[in-house]
């Protein structure tokens, strides 16, 4: 499998309505989520997923992109926004809370920082092309040519030899 978790806790996820100005379960009702931060080991992407324990409904499946501004409200109230939704997470405890946001912090980190994690080692070195010939070489040659040529001109040097 090509993504893996690297958090979960038990929260409420949250989104916030606009027009009511206020905070609304997401999904068909309100109860506790698992939710984690997968890690996509092969591009190295975020996202964080929650689903309903009662149901197993997903309510909430948002990436993590670089910029991402986490806010920790209160010890157990953090929230985010992408550029559709304001995001919140009401955690059960503050070790889930704190556990979730190390993980967070860390995501936001490798992202910002491009920190590299290869799963397979990078690909050999291409080989070298073969050698040219130096151009200096080549243009000496092409000189020495000229020259050459211009020095033997029957006529001009034996125009200039009076007898």
């Amino acid at each position: 499998m090509s993504e893996q978790s690297i958090a979960s806790a038990r929260a409420s996820v949250m989104v916030y309505d606009d027009v009511q100005k206020k905070w609304i379960p997401s999904g068909s009702s309100s109860g506790l989520s698992k939710v984690h931060i997968f890690q996509h080991q092969i591009n190295n992407s975020f996202r964080v997923v929650g689903r309903k324990l009662q149901d197993h409904e997903v309510v909430i499946n948002c990436a993590i992109i670089k910029g991402l501004k986490y806010n920790q409200a209160t010890n157990t109230f953090h929230q985010w926004r992408d550029n559709k939704q304001v995001y919140g997470l009401n955690f059960s405890n503050k070790e889930d809370a704190d556990n979730f946001a190390r993980a967070m912090f860390h995501a936001l980190d490798v992202l910002s920082n491009a920190i590299a994690r290869p799963v397979a080692p990078p690909p050999p070195p291409q080989p070298a092309p073969p050698p040219q010939p130096p151009t200096t070489v080549y243009q000496q040659a092409n000189v020495t040519t000229v020259y050459q040529q211009a020095n033997v001109t029957p006529g001009y040097q034996q125009s200039n030899v009076t007898p």
